[in-house]
């Protein structure tokens, strides 16, 4: 994984999970905006990590609490997870130890798909995401709704370092058809969904910028 920061150790430690093919820089416009009052923790995940080999959801989470534990980290305010980070959030919550006090799910992934059409959609997704470096971002408003191109970049860093191996083993481990974990009854109390779509894109971007605040 690759590890970005923003703001003083110091303070209360949010923690960013991000979506399917974009790098964890892509949080870093919010969290700049955050830094003053947050330490801010963005990892890319080794999917997305040029020269990384993706070994599993387990890996992941073991890189995550070895950066916390290295930098004295024992709580979290606030973990954010979009999309398939969702996923991978998830994972962590349900395993690390770390008290967390807040939960924000962008736009969380938590379709139930089963492992053979995960494994048909590996050669479609992969081709959609390379074509974003291929075309330095031209195919981004084909392949979303949201055509900006302040978002450009980070997709086009993606796609430039995404290997089929590491999108494959990802997809065969993510997603699972499987029944959403359960939480204390304290913390259901802090979690926030938010889900937006083409027809309310502006809606929900307010509603994100609103949670955030």
């Amino acid at each position: 994984m690759l590890f970005q920061t923003v703001g003083n150790e110091l303070n209360p430690v949010i923690l960013f999970f991000h979506a399917m093919g974009v790098t964890g820089e892509s949080s870093m416009p919010v969290a700049k905006k955050l830094a003053d009052k947050y330490y801010c923790v963005l990892p890319t995940s080794t999917v997305y990590c040029a020269n990384q080999k993706y070994l599993g959801k387990s890996d992941e989470i073991q890189q995550i609490k070895r950066f916390l534990s290295d930098h004295g980290i024992k709580e979290i305010e606030l973990v954010v997870a979009s999309s398939i980070g969702a996923d991978l959030a998830m994972a962590f919550l349900t395993d690390a130890k770390i008290p967390v006090k807040h939960i924000f799910f962008d736009g969380g992934q938590f379709a139930q798909i089963g492992k053979i059409t995960r494994r048909i959609m590996v050669p479609f997704l992969y081709v959609a995401m390379k074509s974003l470096y291929w075309t330095n971002g031209k195919t981004l408003k084909k392949i979303m709704w949201c055509d900006d191109d302040n978002i450009k970049p980070y997709f086009i860093e993606a796609g430039k370092n995404l290997s089929y191996t590491n999108l494959r083993k990802q997809m065969d481990d993510s997603l699972e058809d499987k029944s959403f974990p359960k939480f204390s009854e304290e913390l259901q109390k802090h979690i926030f969904f938010e889900f937006g779509s083409k027809e309310d894109h502006f809606k929900y971007r307010n509603a994100v910028m609103q949670a955030y605040k």
